[in-house]
């Protein structure tokens, strides 16, 4: 039998001429700079199958003087985004990610970085759009910010607090934007009023397209839960879909930059806040890491959104449940990317037996028949 490897990431783009496509198109975009130079190009390890993100420096003359430039690059991985696409409007992730984040600049003060338009595959051979690179510190997923790094080592207890309470800040300022008069209409997946229920049916359909047929009970009863018990919250706002200290870069324990956008959506709001309390939850009580000192508990941290956000939290669990949702949904595209590219054995199943199908069983109360190899 010939092994499936429609979901394997497609490694022929050869990365080696990104130097020269980038170099191009920056000639090509800014005319005023001249005996233009790109240095070393720094690729991630981990880039690839989300959104590859590439670092990249460029050095010129311009009539001001010599320029000495650092520049992100965010580039359409080859087998598409992670997410499911909202609408048609959105199937080219960085498309999405750079329209949005235009759209959150022009509509409030929650700070992203500069962001240049999106280009065409002639350079890179796929779309992109640059970032001016932002200084600042991230929150590490390996090793894990609760376990090492800046938040334990060198944060203060009252910089600790500082630095949630901050990114419930930023995230309830994404919240408090009109979407309507941002005109984010092309992001809206239904006919009327956006619902959750779509969101749910978007997912459902996700799911099924990635499992070709395989089981997946847990995820089965998660879809089916969550549609019993819709809170039917008309609170409709743009989420930021991946919202979390992780995603956001830092300066002196305050963001300086909101990033990863790929999972937006015209959903209810406190969505966010369950996606946010999931990896609280996932950072310290799932791995048996004590919380740190000055660290809000989760419900000082959801009774500090409703009180920066003025919302009411009517719903923690429910949004919560809907958070491992999406993330074991995105696993299921994730561990069949692993292990199609040989990263992962095909035998462990990665694509649905995995620790967050685990997470989601445990929330929901049930039992896992596909308990975690990885």
């Amino acid at each position: 039998m010939e092994e499936d490897t429609s979901n394997a990431p497609k490694f022929h783009i050869d990365r080696s001429q990104y130097g020269q496509g980038l170099l191009t198109w920056f000639t090509e975009a800014h005319t005023e700079h001249r005996n233009v130079g790109i240095g070393e190009i720094d690729i991630p390890v981990a880039t690839g199958f989300s959104n590859e993100t590439v670092f990249f420096n460029i050095s010129s003359d311009t009539d001001e003087g010599r320029h000495e430039g650092r520049y992100v690059a965010r580039i359409e991985p080859e087998d598409g985004g992670m997410f499911p696409a909202q609408t048609p409007e959105c199937e080219i992730s960085v498309a999405l990610q750079q329209r949005v984040m235009k759209t959150v600049q022009s509509n409030s003060d929650v700070p992203l970085p500069t962001i240049g338009e999106l280009k065409p595959s002639t350079y890179l051979g796929l779309p992109f759009f640059v970032m001016v690179h932002v200084d600042g510190q991230i929150p590490s997923d390996r090793p894990r910010y609760t376990e090492e790094g800046f938040v334990v080592d060198e944060a203060t207890d009252q910089q600790r607090t500082q630095m949630v309470q901050t990114g419930i800040e930023a995230m309830s300022g994404i919240h408090q934007i009109n979407w309507k008069a941002a005109d984010l209409h092309w992001l809206n997946p239904c006919d009327g009023e956006p619902t959750q229920l779509k969101q749910i049916e978007i997912y459902r359909n996700y799911v099924q397209k990635e499992l070709k047929g395989r089981e997946h009970p847990v995820m089965e009863y998660a879809l089916d839960w969550l549609t019993r018990n819709d809170p039917n919250d008309e609170r409709i706002g743009l989420s930021w879909g991946d919202a979390r200290l992780g995603n956001i870069i830092w300066q002196d324990y305050k963001p300086a930059a909101v990033v990863d956008w790929e999972a937006c959506a015209l959903s209810p709001t406190e969505a966010d806040l369950g996606w946010w309390l999931m990896f609280d939850r996932m950072s310290f009580d799932d791995v048996g890491v004590e919380r740190l000192s000055g660290y809000p508990t989760r419900e000082e941290q959801a009774a500090y959104y409703e009180n920066i956000s003025g919302r009411e939290v009517r719903h923690p669990h429910y949004w919560e449940v809907f958070a491992i949702m999406r993330f074991c949904a995105i696993f299921i595209r994730l561990g069949d990317r692993l292990a199609n590219s040989g990263l992962l054995p095909q035998e462990m199943n990665p694509a649905v037996g995995n620790m967050v199908t685990q997470s989601l069983a445990e929330i929901l109360q049930i039992d896992n028949p596909t308990p975690s190899l990885i």
